[in-house]
């Protein structure tokens, strides 16, 4: 089931939702070996999202959790608790999106679980660094876009602050913490010791608008005020064209002078207010308005064709069903069709990063909950009468 560059690397996974399981799946998909390791009811995403065949298994909770095995165990039993830890004594790494407080009640900080697993790296997300004052609040995905700034950018660019329309700092975030996982890996193939990561996403996510916003605000005293105006423009979006909508991104000399030529504006090489990167960037609004201008004289296809022909970056705007037969998709095998062993036929994803010295050889589906309760306990040392005390007393299903 391996063959990637994760492989036989084994993962204890205590998240839910989509922060955590988008940082496991991402192992899972590099090839290591993931335990998703649930409450009995299972993970709250099975149920969030319409369109699912069969009951707890949303189309969201399988694209979010292919390449893993579930199993359910109650940690709130003595049973279910000490199976778990089970696990994770046999781990490399175990992940968890649990309140710090929560996990240490439960003896499940890595401070507890490091003596009997000095190799174990803990990577614990949290909506908040443990040292400041929101550490232990709760959040989720809307909450932190509207702490960290991302709503906010919206207010700038449209006068009313907005969500963007799916869990970013969710994903932000997970993949940062698989990142950080990775690099924890390589170092303790160096010192053999293991690590506890912290990823709070809200200092995740103050980081990413602040390396993108605080702009002239870098200087003490600033030097301006802070903020892209080109990416705060109203007009950055798909533009309008005659028949749809069409993006472009002419930005250095060599683009937006033959983006001006391509227009049929020539004389724009000289108008002082475009004349270089500098000027365009101080007079994005104008710019923008030129391009919007511009664009709705033509159809989609005549621009993208105009465009590639002088090499200005341009692509035509894809709806989310539009991706479905996006060409270039296709060509690379984005697509994957899949028969899920109880959900029938399914598309999902292929993992976009490839790795010339092999990828995991096979795609586990996601799994119904607790589909793999006795294989897991069975693999941690459990007998056949122990697992089914276990299963017959509630600790694990």
């Amino acid at each position: 089931m391996s063959g990637g560059p994760l492989g036989g690397i084994k993962v204890v996974d205590l998240t839910t939702v989509v922060v955590g399981p988008i940082c496991t799946r991402t192992l899972g998909d590099q090839g290591a070996e993931v335990i998703k390791v649930e409450a009995p009811g299972g993970d709250i995403l099975r149920y969030l999202a319409a369109g699912s065949r069969s009951p707890a298994m949303s189309g969201k909770f399988i694209n979010f959790n292919r390449n893993k095995r579930s199993i359910v165990l109650d940690i709130k039993q003595p049973e279910g608790l000490a199976a778990l830890r089970r696990l994770i004594a046999e781990a490399d790494v175990f992940v968890s999106n649990v309140r710090p407080a929560a996990l240490a009640r439960a003896g499940l900080d890595h401070a507890s679980l490091a003596p009997s697993n000095p190799r174990l790296i803990h990577c614990g997300i949290v909506a908040f660094g443990t040292d400041g004052r929101y550490a232990n609040r709760p959040a989720y995905d809307p909450i932190i876009q509207s702490l960290s700034g991302v709503a906010g950018t919206f207010e700038r660019a449209i006068g009313e602050p907005r969500f963007v329309p799916m869990v970013m700092t969710d994903h932000i975030t997970g993949l940062v913490a698989a990142q950080s996982i990775g690099f924890a890996l390589y170092r303790r193939e160096k010192t053999g010791i293991g690590e506890a990561i912290e990823v709070p996403m809200f200092e995740t996510m103050a980081s990413f608008v602040a390396s993108e916003h605080l702009g002239a605000a870098t200087f003490d005293p600033p030097e301006g005020p802070s903020g892209d105006a080109r990416l705060l423009s109203p007009d950055y979006r798909p533009l309008p064209t005659r028949d749809g909508f069409i993006t472009i991104r002419p930005n250095d000399n060599r683009q937006a002078f033959a983006f001006f030529d391509a227009i049929g504006r020539p004389e724009l090489k000289t108008d002082p207010r475009f004349a270089t990167p500098i000027t365009r960037t101080q007079n994005a609004a104008d710019y923008f308005t030129l391009q919007v201008e511009a664009l709705a004289q033509k159809t989609t296809a005549e621009w993208l064709t105009i465009f590639a022909a002088a090499d200005v970056p341009a692509a035509r705007y894809n709806s989310i069903d539009d991706l479905l037969e996006d060409p270039h998709l296709g060509d690379v095998g984005f697509w994957q069709d899949d028969d899920h062993p109880t959900e029938g036929r399914i598309r999902r994803t292929r993992t976009p990063v490839t790795f010339r010295g092999g990828m995991r050889e096979a795609t586990r589906p996601a799994p119904r909950l607790g589909a793999q309760t006795r294989e897991v306990l069975a693999e941690a040392g459990y007998s056949a009468a122990e697992i089914d005390a276990m299963l017959q007393s509630g600790a694990a299903a």
